[in-house]
This record gives C-alpha cells, structure tokens and sequence, in this order.
C-alpha cells in the first residue's frame, strides 16, 4: 500500500504528562510492526476516557512540532520546497545530500527521505482516532464532537500535502491494514473529494472556540484545531481545485469573524505565539527552542554552516518593491568575507532557551485575502479583488493599484503570495504547480542551482519502497 503501518499492537506512550505518539518506522520493511512495552496504553483502552483520548491527537501535534530537519516531516516542507523552488539556495559548502538533491531537483525513488513515510504514519494513526472516537460511548460528548473533528481536520491536512507533492497516492481512510496494503494509487480529483468530504465534516464537528487541554474550557492559546481552521484549509482546497466561488464563500467567512481574528499592524507581531492574525499554530516541544525555522534560517554572524545551510535566492529578492516592509522586517542579512547573505527572519527567536515568544504559524489570515482576492479575479469581480490585494499591499507599506483586466490582477496576486508568503508551508511550489508556471520559472532556475529541469521533477518519486512491496502502486514519471 502505503507506508501504511501494520502494527501488531497499537502503542500510545504517556511522558509525564505531555503524552507523544511514538510509532517506529522501517527503512527495510514496508509494514512496521510495534510490540507494546509495559508503559503503554493499549489501543482498544484509549477511547475510554476523555484525557487518554485527547492525548492521541496531543501526540500528533507533537510529532509535528518536534520533527528536525534531519527527519524532513511535515514541519520542514517550507525547507524542501524552497530549495527545490526558487525561494532559497543551499549553501555550497553544506555536505547534506538530503537538502542537495531537493535544491539540484534531483530527487530519486530510493531516497524518498521519509516525508511520504512520516505522513502516511500520521494518517495511519488518525484513521485509529477517528474509528476509536466514534466507536466510543465512553467520552463526553463534547470532547468526542471535537476529537472527531479534529481527527478529519488532520486528515484532510494530510492529504492535502501528500495530493500535491505526489499527485495521484492511495486514499487510505481505514486502519485495516489488509485493505491498505492492496490500495492502488487514487486519482488527484478522488483524493480532493476526500479531502473537502473530512472538512465539510470538520467544520461543522469543530469548536468555534480555541479550546484547553480538557477540550471544555476557551483558552487564549491558538494551538488546537478550530472551526476556523478547518474553513481556512477548506478555502485553500477549493482555491486549489478552481471551485473559485466556494473559495470565496469560506475565506469570506473565515475574514468576517473580525472578533476573533484581525491582520496585525506591525509586520513584527504576525509570526508571534496567539496573535489575532494567527489560526492555527504549533506549540513548540523541542526543549529550549521556539521554532525549526529560526533554528535552521537565522544565518550567524560567522556565515552559513551545516547547521544554517540556506539563504534566501536572487529570485525571490528580486521580486520585493522598492518600499515594501516585508523585505525590511521578515528578512536579515550577514556580511561574511565580502559575500551578504539574505535569510528568512519571520521567526526571530533561535537562542537556545529563550522564553518561548514565538509558535509556528500554519495558517494565518492574510492568506485568507489573497484567497479571497484570486478567486474574486477569477469570478470576474475585479473591484472586490483589487480590494482584498491592496489591503495586503497596504500593510506592507506599498501604494495601493489597480487593475483594468484580470490577468494583470491574477498576476499581482500570485505575486503578493510570493512575497507575502515565502518560506511558508510550501506555498511557493505549490503555487508554482497550480498556476501551471512551473516549467517557465524552473527551466530558468534549475540550471542556475547546477541541476537539469523536467517537469516531472514537479511530482517528488513515491519510494520504492512501496512500489515494490505493493504491485499495486507506480512509480511517478521519469522517476
């Protein structure tokens, strides 16, 4: 199938009090098998109380959180894209393989470096949560309501990522590992049916409250799924697949909840821990650290190293106006024998031990307008578009435009998503793929870094691993 995970007997580890998920993986086997140490809560007693259960999707967040950039999960997917795209170069003194062959675009089936892998072990484990949560009759029903939520929200996540870096992938929405393992791959518009399927559900299962550890009680932190979350990547899904005026439905929905989030006037406040711009963020758990961006991008006075291998490259530089604050504010440079070298400074806090300032933003509100923006533009509705841009534009201290046709305002709005959104997520290669530039941009690009362009390189290669375990599944092209 998948790197689906065949476990013998599903393990859930409780460490004095923060309770993580710990599921071994196999580089050698396709299924891994986990034997249950003493410690452990067995899977089928996990559902019988509200603090076990909601420990499972803690755990998850966690292993989101803690994930370095060794291990290339989901936390480091601005990382690799970036390289592969044009957002940042590798500096060429670093001797990481793993980050060379996404920057030379130059990935292979054998050396899959984990991300396939870790996300299917995700899903794995929420596929558990979801059939354990609904079986339960043991949960108060408030906390069952958003646990469940929660679970089809990091569903959908999941897939989102796996649908757009690998196109076509099996659609495992069971923990039946004798039906994973005979998944072929689903096509792109089955998946996105899925996905849309488990945030409808979200939205609606989902608290419009940010909620404590008890799943009972509001809390200021912005940390655990909301309501609000789930529209935001609903708005995203359906910008991806051209349902402009869903799209518009939900980010306006999402923008008109002024109560609960507005865009923040300073630059400097947007990537700090629950500010009101921020909808979903992470809690750091790495200890003694704030955030894997600030630890990997913050370049020290001494120039880059094996521990801070990237800058930022020429084309994104390039692309920032005279004026704009973003390029002032949200980048820092070092001057290293003659040679500046410009890195991301969104996150600014990469002392060890600092007090914790800053939580990793997935998802925040200005991308909600330029959400709203292009799908506007593509419904013809110029005025309103215009509207949604330049309100970005504005915070960012650059006049206000406009525009007599919706090319040239499609074309500022993808644009203001690459100088507004840059390093995050993956933002910019997914976008690169979508508006379907990616070839003219990469063709160019590539060459620069030292590598040759394919538009295949624009699917990253399923592991063999898997190909060769499940007869069912195919290599992506020219892998």
């Amino acid at each position: 199938m998948i790197s689906p995970i065949k476990i013998k007997k599903n393990i859930f580890y409780l460490i004095l009090g923060m309770i993580f998920i710990t599921i071994p993986q196999s580089s050698c086997k396709k299924l891994v098998e986990v034997n249950s140490p003493t410690t452990s809560i067995s899977g089928k007693n996990v559902y019988t109380n509200d603090e076990t259960a909601t420990a499972v999707l803690t755990g998850i967040y966690s292993q989101i959180s803690a994930a370095s950039m060794t291990g290339l999960d989901l936390i480091s997917i601005g990382l690799v894209t970036g390289l592969s795209a044009d957002e940042l170069v590798l500096y060429s003194g670093s001797n990481n393989a793993t980050l060379k062959t996404y920057y030379l675009n130059n990935l292979a089936a054998p050396n899959p470096f984990n991300i396939w892998s870790n996300i299917y072990s995700k899903i794995y484990i929420v596929n558990l949560a979801i059939e354990g949560i609904t079986n339960s009759t043991l949960l108060n029903p408030s906390v069952k309501q958003q646990l469940l939520g929660e679970a089809k929200f990091l569903r959908a996540f999941f897939f989102f990522y796996l649908v757009n870096l690998y196109g076509d992938v099996p659609l495992a929405i069971t923990s039946d590992y004798k039906v994973n393992s005979l998944l072929a791959r689903s096509s792109q518009e089955k998946v996105w049916t899925q996905i849309i399927a488990d945030l409808t559900e979200a939205k609606v299962l989902l608290s419009p409250d940010y909620l404590d550890a008890s799943l009972l009680k509001k809390t200021s932190e912005r940390v655990r799924p909301t309501k609000w979350a789930a529209i935001a990547l609903l708005s995203k899904s359906y910008l991806y697949t051209g349902d402009w005026k869903n799209a518009e439905i939900e980010s306006s929905e999402l923008i008109d909840n002024t109560s609960l989030y507005h865009l923040e006037d300073s630059l400097n406040n947007v990537f700090l821990m629950n500010n009101e711009e921020a909808i979903w963020q992470l809690q750091p758990v790495t200890y003694g650290m704030n955030t894997l961006d600030a630890k990997i991008y913050i370049i020290p006075s001494t120039g880059p190293s094996a521990y801070t291998p990237v800058y930022l490259n020429n084309h994104l530089l390039q692309n920032f106006e005279s004026g704009d604050l973003r390029r002032t504010k949200w980048i820092d440079s070092v001057d290293v024998d003659g040679t500046t070298y410009y890195f991301p400074f969104k996150y600014q806090s990469a002392t060890y031990g600092a007090p914790v300032t800053e939580y990793h933003t997935i998802f925040r509100l200005a991308e909600q307008y330029l959400v709203r923006a292009e799908s506007r533009a593509h419904l013809n509705d110029v005025a309103n578009a215009t509207n949604d841009l330049n309100i970005i534009r504005k915070r960012a201290g650059l006049e206000e435009h406009k525009y007599s046709t919706n090319s040239a305002l499609l074309a500022a709005i993808v644009h203001e998503r690459q100088v507004e959104l840059f390093t995050e997520w993956g933002n910019r290669w997914l976008d690169l793929k979508r508006t379907k530039t990616i070839d003219t941009v990469m063709s160019t690009v590539t060459p620069q870094k030292g590598g040759i362009w394919s538009s295949n390189w624009q699917l990253y290669p399923i592991p063999s691993t898997e190909v060769i375990a499940d007869g069912n599944i195919r290599q992506n092209p020219g892998y």
